[in-house]
């Protein structure tokens, strides 16, 4: 009895065994149920035994027993794809859940305006896949991120920046955007207002571009709150830059022709510092990849 359910006789032969199913494969790849007796560690009466309760639960013969050669009957052989693929998913599972190269924790810290949309998915999926690994996200500048991954604080981080660092991995090559509110008009105003947090590396190249193209500009706020930058640019009181692909809910691109100055394009990178290894990391290094790597 299960959570208040009898389980009966019937349901219990609908419930294929691992163990038979096992011992099953292994007669199979071995040749013989000898052989697989000694390669399982088992004795042969305790083989035969497993297949017996298997056929009898299936009510098929598995094995033609005629012949000189042991060999499968057409059933045998339809249930060995369907055994190998269990008994692969039943050891996946196993080694996932119990093995050390699927605990601990992964550090990972990507830039606050590229973490959506992609991250979320990246982090529900490896925490699916790999439940016992925590992924630890920290989201701020990359300027803050490359501190402390220097000082060790992080294990990955992705970075948006015109020079790589060393032992930088290039992922992509994005267009720098100029945004607004929809249907805004404060890109039209001068002196033009601008939202920028005081270490965006953007910053620096957009008042260079205004200055170069002879438009006077003033900061309309400046402070270290990205929100409160993207709160003012979607209110229509400023704007500031944004790589394409990467716009925050409420703002749109600036489509202006030559009214604003191109800014030309910046970099992503990706840093592994090494320390933790095995499947999940590069799993989720190649997540990464796939997520920002299609952006040139």
């Amino acid at each position: 009895m299960i959570d208040g359910c009898f389980i009966t006789e019937s349901d219990m032969a609908r419930t294929l065994d691992l163990t038979s199913l096992r011992s099953f494969v292994a007669i199979v790849d071995a040749g013989g149920v000898t052989r697989a007796a000694g390669l399982m560690n088992l004795t042969q009466s305790a083989v035969s035994m497993q297949i017996k309760r298997l056929e009898e639960g299936l009510g098929l013969g598995l094995f033609s027993r005629t012949a000189r050669k042991l060999a499968l009957t057409p059933e045998g052989e339809q249930l060995l794809g369907y055994a190998r693929k269990m008994l692969a998913l039943n050891d996946e599972a196993l080694a996932r859940l119990t093995t050390d190269d699927f605990t601990g924790e992964i550090r990972l810290g990507v830039p606050h305006d590229i973490v959506f949309p992609a991250i979320p998915g990246i982090l529900k999926r490896l925490a699916s896949d790999y439940p016992r690994v925590r992924v630890t996200l920290d989201s701020g500048f990359t300027r803050r991120l490359k501190e402390g991954f220097a000082r060790g604080e992080a294990d990955l981080i992705v970075t948006t920046e015109d020079s790589p660092g060393e032992g930088a991995e290039r992922l992509a090559e994005c267009e720098l955007v100029w945004i607004g509110a929809p249907e805004g008009t404060a890109w039209q105003r001068r002196p033009l207002r601008l939202a920028f947090e005081e270490a965006c590396i953007f910053r620096p190249r957009a008042i260079a571009a205004l200055d170069a193209a002879g438009i006077p500009w003033e900061m309309g706020f400046s402070g270290q709150s990205e929100h409160v930058m993207e709160t003012t640019t979607a209110a229509d009181l400023a704007v500031t830059v944004r790589m394409r692909g990467g716009v925050p809910p409420g703002c749109e691109v600036i489509e202006a022709g030559n009214a604003l100055p191109g800014l030309g394009v910046t970099q992503l990178f990706l840093y592994d510092a090494g320390i933790q290894k095995g499947a999940v990391t590069e799993r989720l290094k190649d997540e990464l990849r796939m997520a920002y790597g299609c952006r040139d």
